[in-house]
């Protein structure tokens, strides 16, 4: 008997799922092998994919709790050995006022408003030091790199912001916080956290607020799908090898953490299993790809065992806007990497004139 959060679209390929459990983690140097659908496959792929009725009002009644804190975005000028480089240390308002730290970054000896570039980061990453950010702000851009509440201690420099709300029983890692229900759900308030920084990044002096556009990779690419469902006005929209797209699918196929935190907790918690996937729909980067206008380029690394191909596919193929993607048939979670941004650079400046 099939699961209620198994849809009848994914029936079809689970045994492409059994196929990916038999192969472990690939070893550096040794890609697994292609596991996921056929190319012409993914371009086609378009699941249905759980989405709650009340899906626009939640999403619009927490944004507007958000918004009653307008305290204005802080900057503190950074003594920095970069010299070409105004560094600041930012810090705004994020979901129930909680202070959000960020690294904003200007071309230094420039006047005037810029286009902008709003960066989210991978999973278990902080925001570190800003030298480590350099790509975006050296082509010209003013740049915003969020850090990620409560998170910053599993690889990188380090992170500053705290996640003062507590949670109910969780595996570690940051998938199963709260999960027991959507408003307290832990990525609840870093999705508001990200609208938030693009409302606080277009208050700025040096910001084009007409000339912002979001980025990330994994996780950031989720946070990026995620603040570009919830904004609007972006010019462009970058989600790299995006996490956080079509949980019932992902949870189901790859054997590798993140997604592994859910079926660890589900292999304890069995009566919750509807539950959970009634309150992951609620963040599912499928259904904010549905409500996201701004032109997208995505990008997929058709090996990834973290993020499957076709869970990147289903946002893409779902985007409610223009949306390009690049395929890198040989690539893991990496994806194209410094290649990549090249195109995004390209890309984007295409948008922005």
């Amino acid at each position: 008997m099939t699961s209620s959060w198994l849809s009848a679209s994914d029936t079809h390929t689970s045994s492409a799922s059994r196929t990916a459990s038999r192969f472990p983690l690939h070893q550096k140097g040794h890609a697994v092998p292609r596991f996921d659908l056929s190319l012409p496959e993914l371009r086609a792929y378009r699941p249905t994919v759980a989405e709650p009725d009340d899906f626009d009002e939640f999403w619009k009644g927490t944004l507007a709790e958000a918004r009653r804190y307008r305290d204005k975005p802080s900057l503190a000028l950074v003594d920095s050995p970069l010299s070409q480089v105004e560094v600041y240390d930012a810090v705004f308002s994020g979901f129930g006022g909680d202070p959000v730290r960020a690294w904003f970054l200007v071309p230094a000896r420039t006047t005037g408003r810029l286009p902008t570039v709003v960066e989210f980061n991978g999973y278990g990453g902080g925001r570190g030091f800003p030298h480590e950010r350099l790509a975006w702000v050296t082509a010209g851009y003013a740049y915003l790199f969020m850090d990620t509440r409560g998170q910053g201690s599993v690889w990188g420099s380090g992170g500053d912001t705290a996640d003062p709300h507590g949670a109910g029983p969780a595996v570690p890692g940051f998938m199963t916080r709260g999960i027991e229900r959507p408003t307290e759900y832990y990525y609840r308030r870093v999705f508001t956290d990200a609208v938030r920084a693009i409302d606080a990044v277009r208050t700025l002096d040096r910001v084009d607020p007409d000339r912002v556009a979001v980025c990330g990779g994994s996780q950031g690419g989720g946070i990026a799908l995620a603040a570009s469902g919830l904004s609007d006005g972006l010019v462009g929209v970058m989600p790299e090898v995006p996490f956080l797209c079509h949980f019932e699918r992902a949870v189901g196929m790859t054997d590798t953490d993140p997604y592994q935190e859910i079926v660890r907790y589900l292999s304890v918690h069995r009566d919750l299993v509807d539950q959970t996937f009634a309150t992951l729909s609620y963040f599912d980067g499928v259904n904010f790809a549905k409500r996201a206008t701004a032109p997208a380029l995505f990008s997929v690394g058709l090996l990834d065992p973290i993020c499957p191909p076709s869970t990147v596919f289903a946002a893409h193929n779902h985007y409610a806007g223009s949306a390009e993607i690049e395929v890198y048939p040989f690539n893991e979670h990496e994806g194209g990497q410094g290649h990549h941004w090249l195109k995004q650079a390209a890309w984007l400046r295409e948008r922005i004139g």
